[in-house]
């Protein structure tokens, strides 16, 4: 055998061990690494979690206190004075209801878009009801007659989009907690 090709031999009996070596050592290094970035993900996640779980938690107990604030038979305990006309009492109860739900806007940040949606269209179907019912009545006359007229309509309602909005909120609360 030519001296070439025993001294190409001799290389490949070092060489060929050495990529392997280091062909090994690469994978446990880069599998080492993923580990190492997957444990600080973790550890990032854990410390997000502690501190948004407590401010998911209050958004959800800030939207169900806005949905038990806009209902008809609480607005009209709040809003409602000795004397006052059905058009006022309309007004007074449409304000609240924007004032209501500006105040607890920025709480879509910490909850799902699909409950956001549900919180809307609550805050739109207690505006709707208010609507329809004041509609039928004399704005000039006695504020108690569109009180009346208000409970006439909730009673004859089978749902509620407050209590669905409710409902909601709870069951999404309650994911949190698995």
């Amino acid at each position: 055998m030519p001296i070439w090709l025993d001294a190409i031999f001799e290389i490949l009996k070092f060489t060929i061990p050495a990529l392997i070596m280091f062909w090994a050592i690469q994978n446990l290094f880069k599998e080492f690494l993923q580990g190492q970035q997957q444990m600080r993900l973790m550890e990032i996640k854990q410390q997000q979690g502690s501190t948004t779980l407590p401010l998911r938690l209050q958004a959800y107990e800030r939207l169900s206190l806005f949905c038990e604030r806009i209902s008809i038979p609480n607005l009209v305990m709040r809003l409602k004075t000795q004397d006052m006309q059905a058009g006022a009492l309309r007004v007074a109860l449409m304000m609240a209801i924007q004032q209501e739900f500006e105040h607890n806007l920025t709480q879509q940040v910490y909850i799902s878009e699909q409950l956001w949606e549900i919180i809307k269209l609550s805050r739109t179907d207690t505006i709707n009801v208010v609507t329809t019912v004041a509609e039928g009545i004399d704005p000039k006359v006695d504020a108690n007659e569109l009180v009346k007229a208000l409970f006439a309509f909730l009673e004859s309602r089978e749902g509620s989009a407050l209590l669905t909005a409710q409902a909601a909120i709870k069951k999404e609360a309650g994911l949190l907690f698995g």
